[in-house]
């Protein structure tokens, strides 16, 4: 596929993009903002993002994406309780390191849910993209699960994620949402910095 070939792809999936991707988007894009500046409203509209995105992946096909924004959802309603959490007027939860341990836990965590995505995607679905939505969403699992726990680390495999789901939503047709992704990739590598530097001083 060319340049010209890309361009009108992404000319005509634009067009072709619905209200609700569009609402999708928005609030996707806030949260991410939201987190990059470690705010709390990260998870409110995280989860109207994530909802949407819940019935979308389902009528596009990628099941595993669909999996994975319900359980975003849920790891919504707890990162939200974890970093509301208050002891003499201050939060409880910080930005820290993962250790060589947490590290290999995450990265274990990542590997198990990739191979378990992968087969049931490829044994009892209708997916044409096993691999690769298993593995975006593999990625986004370990995010997640991280970014809960305030590790410095979510970036990494949030960057991870949206690498692997900008051409999975493309050729699926959601134009948009492969956009949103690419402004994602934009804002983890800036969340990575921002918190980076929250963490030396």
């Amino acid at each position: 596929m060319d340049l010209h070939q890309i361009w009108s792809s992404l000319r005509e999936g634009l067009l072709a993009t619905t209200p609700l991707e569009f609402i999708a988007v928005f609030f996707g894009i806030a949260s991410v903002i939201y987190s990059r500046k470690e705010n709390i409203l990260v998870y409110p509209t995280g989860i109207v993002n994530t909802t949407i995105y819940i019935y979308l992946s389902i009528a596009g096909g990628l099941y595993a994406e669909a999996g994975v924004n319900f359980y975003y959802t849920v790891m919504s309603v707890v990162g939200w309780v974890l970093w509301a959490q208050k002891r003499a007027g201050e939060n409880v939860l910080h930005i820290t390191r993962s250790s060589a341990r947490e590290w290999l836990a995450a990265s274990t965590f990542f590997g198990v849910c990739w191979i378990a995505l992968w087969y049931v995607l490829q044994r009892f679905t209708d997916s044409t993209v096993p691999i690769a939505d298993g593995f975006a969403s593999a990625a986004a699992y370990t995010g997640m699960w991280l970014m809960a726990r305030k590790k410095l680390e979510n970036w990494i495999w949030w960057i991870v994620t949206n690498i692997a789901s900008i051409p999975l939503y493309f050729i699926k047709g959601y134009v948009f949402t492969s956009f949103q992704y690419l402004v994602f990739l934009v804002l983890a590598i800036m969340g990575y910095v921002e918190w980076r530097k929250k963490l030396k001083v």
